[in-house]
């Protein structure tokens, strides 16, 4: 077996650290064997720690069938009770994602979406798909949802608005994200869109299986108004591509107006264009372009 089994993988470790800071360096050097420990509970046979994700890490695993599934431990307790809740909310039946779970070890199996990491080939209308689940999953989760989630205006009040403002003011972009922060006067929220949010819809995230349809994973889930998820696909899903068409999608799929759409769609990429330019990310030119065509087309709406 190319990795060891316990032994992180290098860049499951790094990500891991950008992500919750030095401290989680102690949880990565027992993870791997809490990970093991929970197969053997449940008859499950470990192939490999998979090198992906920023928030947990992930090991390949076969049942006594050979059936292929995934192995995910999360350093971040809350993280994974809201994760599980959410997947369970959404997905039931023989639809099942979660199909166990060890609460104490924040250790859970899930179904390997279309067989291998990654899911199966994505089809050529890809967009279109994934924006009818995301419709259905809010329609879901406007009826009910899981209790004791955040909600996201205290997420845009406390964290977003906030880091924003520290941010800017130690940049030299000051036109870029002085004219971005003025358009976002137009922020509001309408309960009657309130629902179970994914909180992280970035294509990484949405696997295909092998009946062609997505499958909402790795949620950072809220209770709020449907349009953040809209907003953030639209700015994330592929940083710098189809991002005017995604917002025509979204429209179409969510009867949200583009007005609406656009200062959280600005909101949204001046948190990404900031984050990106303090950590030197590659996105940071794209990502530019974004938020000054987004700001532009928001100021035609005001």
């Amino acid at each position: 077996m190319a990795t060891d089994l316990f032994i992180a993988p290098a860049g499951s470790r790094e990500r891991l650290v950008a992500h919750y800071g030095p401290s989680v360096h102690e949880w990565l050097d027992t993870a791997p064997a809490t990970i093991q420990a929970a197969a053997q509970r449940w008859g499950l046979g470990v192939t490999g720690l998979h090198d992906a994700g920023h928030a947990s890490l992930l090991a390949t695993a076969t049942d006594h069938h050979g059936a292929p599934l995934l192995i995910k431990a999360w350093p971040d307790r809350d993280r994974y009770r809201r994760e599980i809740a959410a997947l369970r909310f959404w997905y039931t039946g023989p639809e099942t994602v979660v199909h166990a779970a060890d609460d104490h070890n924040a250790v859970a199996v899930l179904d390997m979406v279309g067989g291998r990491p990654g899911g199966s080939s994505r089809p050529h209308d890809e967009e279109l798909l994934v924006a009818e689940a995301l419709r259905h999953l809010h329609e879901l989760g406007a009826s009910s949802a899981p209790s004791d989630l955040p909600p996201l205006e205290e997420y845009v009040t406390k964290e977003v608005v906030p880091r924003i403002h520290r941010r800017q003011a130690s940049t030299g972009h000051g036109d870029l994200t002085g004219s971005a922060l003025a358009e976002l006067i137009g922020l509001h929220n309408v309960p009657q869109r309130t629902t179970l949010l994914h909180g992280d819809f970035y294509r990484e995230n949405i696997p295909f299986g092998h009946d062609g349809r997505p499958v909402l994973l790795d949620p950072v889930p809220m209770v709020g108004d449907a349009l953040f998820d809209w907003a953030f696909w639209i700015v994330y899903y592929e940083v710098g591509q189809r991002t005017d068409q995604r917002l025509r999608r979204a429209f179409q799929t969510s009867g949200i107006s583009v007005s609406e759409l656009l200062p959280w769609c600005v909101l949204l990429a001046l948190d990404g264009f900031l984050f990106y330019e303090e950590t030197g990310d590659r996105r940071l030119a794209a990502m530019s372009i974004v938020l000054s065509a987004l700001v532009e087309r928001s100021r035609r709406f005001s």
